[in-house]
């Protein structure tokens, strides 16, 4: 009898029985979920019902960031509130590719849209003559469009390359399904996954991350040679973008490098937090970074509120 099989699901081992805890753990999960989406439809509601005061290309681009948060987050949430409460962490294997599917594409929409805009801001600094040319709507929705349905698709050739693969296990030492654990479970020759999974890596990681290192450099070099107002301007405008990418980079980092390298000597809840960081705290720190930061989605924010309540 041979040793590989395709199993119908797979086992997510780093959960740990957490007893009567897991309620807590539970409430406290759900209080952020509800928090999430709240804040984001929020922002979302803001910037779509006041588009002749939020009619940028820099609120599009933030509206389109806030729907992948809501996209990430249920991605996550409903699943890992239910698996808090069941005792037996399995999950059938076509939902656990599902859900790489969409983890995955919402990181991968997450990092090109913020580096898009960084472009955006640095054509608005750097250019600020030819701005309105250069970034008109229909190239905003353009390349926001450009950017879900091609990362739609890599995803998709990335699925379908590793849900063929016959498996030595089922065993994912996560709380989430994840792909190169699932690699990793192969029995067989996976050159393909990863030759596959570099150049994917080079188009969707090393070029938005020179698109942004470039910007960044030449808006710090018009921030140093202009006056003291253009300085605090760009400063004011670069900042919760600059916040965000770190934020999120900061995340994704961390679940890198404990994904890649044997991270046993690290308690096991520190290495679930890390895990999950990019995926919860990102969704919620966007929509709180910017509508504190940006005093026009603050006003407005605050205006529809009062409105609400007020009714």
């Amino acid at each position: 009898m041979s040793n590989f099989s395709n199993f119908t699901h797979f086992t997510l081992s780093a959960y740990m029985d957490l007893g009567l805890f897991r309620y807590l753990v539970f409430l406290l999960l759900l209080v952020l979920y509800v928090l999430t989406m709240s804040a984001n439809l929020l922002l979302i509601m803001t910037i779509a019902l006041n588009r002749t005061t939020l009619h940028g290309p820099m609120y599009i681009f933030l509206c389109s960031l806030f729907v992948n948060e809501l996209y990430g987050s249920t991605a996550l949430f409903p699943f890992l509130l239910l698996q808090i409460l069941e005792d037996f962490h399995t999950i059938p294997a076509p939902f656990c590719f599902l859900q790489i599917f969409c983890i995955f594409s919402y990181g991968h929409i997450e990092f090109l849209t913020l580096a898009i805009m960084s472009y955006d801001r640095y054509l608005a600094i750097c250019f600020p003559l030819q701005y309105r040319s250069n970034m008109s709507h229909s190239k905003v929705f353009t390349l926001i469009a450009l950017t879900w349905l091609l990362l739609f698709l890599v995803i998709f050739i990335l699925i379908s390359l590793s849900a063929p693969l016959r498996l030595c296990g089922n065993l994912i030492d996560k709380v989430y399904c994840d792909n190169y654990s699932v690699v990793k479970l192969a029995c067989f020759d996976t050159t393909v996954n990863n030759i596959y999974g570099l150049i994917q890596l080079f188009l969707i990681t090393v070029l938005p991350s020179s698109l942004i290192v470039f910007t960044y450099i030449r808006i710090f070099q018009v921030c140093f040679r202009g006056s003291k107002r253009t300085r605090q301007k760009a400063l004011s405008t670069c900042t919760p973008h600059l916040a965000s990418l770190l934020n999120f980079s900061f995340g994704v980092s961390f679940e890198i490098i404990q994904s890649r390298f044997d991270m046993s000597f690290v308690p096991n809840v520190i290495r679930i937090f890390l895990s999950l960081y990019f995926l919860t705290a990102q969704p919620l720190f966007n929509p709180v970074l910017y509508g504190l930061k940006m005093s026009k989605i603050r006003s407005l924010c605050t205006k529809m509120l009062l409105e609400k309540n007020c009714s």
